[in-house]
């Protein structure tokens, strides 16, 4: 099944878009049964295909700003909310969140749009199943873009045990969703409150104490990590556009988005086949220079030997002044990257 929404048809995006960006209904909103679950997601223009994977805790709408400059460069825009986000299905069991089957929705969407090829771009948590899917196929994935989020090969040690080691007896996030309800119920406790604090905490906007704490002591709660802003929040993320996201973690909760953490080892255990597997295919970074996120040394390293991972890497950046939402707080230099490399695919 495939449905657009009546909202906004009959009108340029561009036009719609001018509007108001950060409007939810100026985009056409799409439904799809695919790979055992009903997928949500965003289909704008026409052209070489082009989709975009949100991270956590964001949904396809941290991509509003990229979606119309793309799609009038001449590209067909697809943005889903991933499985366990937004509008598309959140199945109960954890291992329905491992690499394979959020590989397999991408699969799978592509198939019900009639595409055999596609360049995907991810952010964060969508970064990883970006690098996933271009590692696992190939043949549909022909350029691959990582935002904030470097990722790395499979590796030699589980996951769980390598983030142990670095945390020296702190507790890294990866590690705190490992617990079942409980980082659900405190996330979900204010929605509005968690929201405020985590995109503020690990953005550019925020300095000093103000930045997100990668790690917490054993027993501390994990939003004790972030800052929630006195005021306003910073200009980059607008009040409607908060309350959006607001709507939705209220009504959908965050388990579906921390099981994607709780199969960081399972995704181990089942790609042993992977160890070695490089992404050949035409690739980029763009990070943020204030992102939080790189601050841990062993985090910065996966950044600085990217090309050993990637080897067609062509450009890595690290945007000055951005913290870990890159594309919300630096929207301009951001399109003007993706533009780039996507011309230099289709010479």
């Amino acid at each position: 099944m495939d449905t657009r929404t009546a909202t906004g048809i009959g009108q340029p995006l561009a036009a719609r878009v001018q509007v108001d960006a950060d409007d939810p209904d100026a985009f056409n909103h799409c439904f799809a049964e695919l790979n055992g679950i009903r997928m949500h997601y965003i289909d704008e223009g026409q052209g070489p295909l082009v989709i975009l994977l949100h991270g956590f805790p964001y949904l396809w709408y941290m991509w509003r700003r990229q979606i119309a400059v793309l799609a009038e460069a001449g590209y067909r825009v697809v943005v889903p909310d991933q499985r366990g986000f937004g509008q598309t299905d959140r199945p109960d069991a954890i291992e329905a969140y491992d690499m394979s089957q959020a590989v397999g929705d991408m699969v799978g969407l592509m198939a019900t749009l009639g595409e055999t090829s596609a360049v995907i771009i991810g952010h964060d948590l969508g970064a990883w199943v970006a690098q996933a899917a271009a590692m696992l196929r190939p043949d549909l994935f022909r350029g691959l873009v990582m935002l904030n989020t470097p990722v790395p090969p499979r590796g030699k040690v589980k996951p769980t045990i390598g983030l142990q080691a670095m945390a020296k007896g702190r507790v890294y996030h990866h590690l705190y969703f490992q617990q079942l309800h409980k980082p659900d119920r405190e996330l979900a406790s204010d929605p509005r409150k968690t929201l405020r604090s985590v995109f503020y905490s690990i953005s550019g906007s925020a300095v000093g104490a103000e930045r997100w704490r990668l790690f917490v002591e054993p027993g501390e709660p994990i939003l004790n990590a972030f800052t929630e802003p006195k005021g306003e929040f910073p200009s980059w993320l607008s009040p409607r556009a908060l309350d959006y996201y607001v709507t939705e973690y209220t009504r959908t909760g965050f388990t579906g988005a921390l099981n994607y953490y709780r199969c960081r080892d399972r995704n181990w255990e089942i790609t042993a086949f992977l160890d070695g597997a490089l992404v050949r295919q035409p690739s980029m970074f763009i990070g943020g220079a204030a992102d939080p996120s790189l601050e841990p040394d062993e985090i910065r390293a996966l950044y600085e030997r990217l090309d050993t991972y990637l080897p067609g890497l062509q450009k890595k950046v690290l945007l000055p002044g951005v913290g870990h939402s890159a594309a919300e707080e630096s929207v301009d230099q951001v399109n003007e990257l993706l533009l780039t490399f996507l011309e230099q695919l289709e010479r």
